[in-house]
């Protein structure tokens, strides 16, 4: 089997002169081999991603079923229902960000590497969003549909998870390197995370209800985008922190 790139063995056994051509790589071919080595991980757990997805769908699709037939009333529940359920299945697959990095050695191999630790882990954070976040976004139109939501309400819907869910995946990456190596860890990283998230889910709800009104949704849906532009530098910095912190 091809040792990967990024695992730890892989590396010490690479000559002295190997080692340090790659100490002086560029930065920009080695985030690109992190991303592909993140996107083969993800193919090979499509099971975790499908989890993902199930517990998406499940979880927006009991509410019909506990609150009645009643249309009024699930297009004014759908906004936050469709969230509460995004939100809980991105907390699925936050465990094993750094999980899988640290039993092989991979994260060891990050720590020392002479690259920005900020940027490996804004890399690992779009790729657990491209493999959870955007499913769930797919999704959303027929989940839409079973809420009896109109196409305006549907795609402000849409536009909130695909603002929003990326902010999750960076938040939810803090908690996760807080948690690496701990047993239960799984449990502590809901608590953590979830009281950070409560600003997305109020103003991605908010943009769906604005537009249901009748309203302008632009407000909410700028305040998301804010809340990404914070969390784009602010969350890999906080997450390779806490990865030093965890690992001294």
């Amino acid at each position: 089997m091809k040792p990967d790139a990024w695992s730890l063995p892989a590396v010490r056994a690479l000559p002295p002169s190997a080692r340090d051509e790659a100490d002086t790589a560029p930065l920009l071919p080695a985030l690109r081999a992190l991303w592909r080595r993140e996107w083969r991980l993800t193919l090979r757990r499509r099971s975790d991603s499908a989890g993902v997805l199930m517990f998406f769908v499940l979880v927006a699709s009991l509410l019909p079923l506990a609150v009645g037939p009643s249309p009024a009333l699930l297009e004014k529940l759908a906004p936050g229902a469709i969230w509460i359920a995004a939100l809980l299945a991105s907390m699925l697959s936050l465990p094993r960000l750094f999980a899988s990095d640290h039993q092989d050695g991979s994260l060891e191999l990050m720590l020392i590497a002479p690259h920005p630790l900020g940027a490996l882990v804004l890399v690992k954070a779009l790729a657990h969003w491209a493999g959870s976040g955007l499913l769930l976004v797919l999704a959303t139109p027929v989940l839409a549909l079973q809420f009896g939501l109109g196409p305006a309400a549907t795609a402000t819907l849409c536009l909130s998870l695909l603002i929003g869910t990326p902010v999750l995946s960076l938040v939810g990456a803090i908690g996760s390197a807080l948690t690496v190596g701990l047993r239960g860890g799984g449990t502590l990283i809901t608590l953590l995370v979830l009281p950070l998230c409560v600003p997305v889910l109020v103003f991605g709800a908010g943009a769906v209800e604005a537009t249901q009104a009748g309203m302008d949704a632009t407000p909410h849906l700028s305040v998301l985008g804010a809340l990404l532009l914070l969390a784009l530098p602010l969350g890999p910095w906080a997450a390779a922190l806490a990865l030093r912190i965890a690992n001294d």
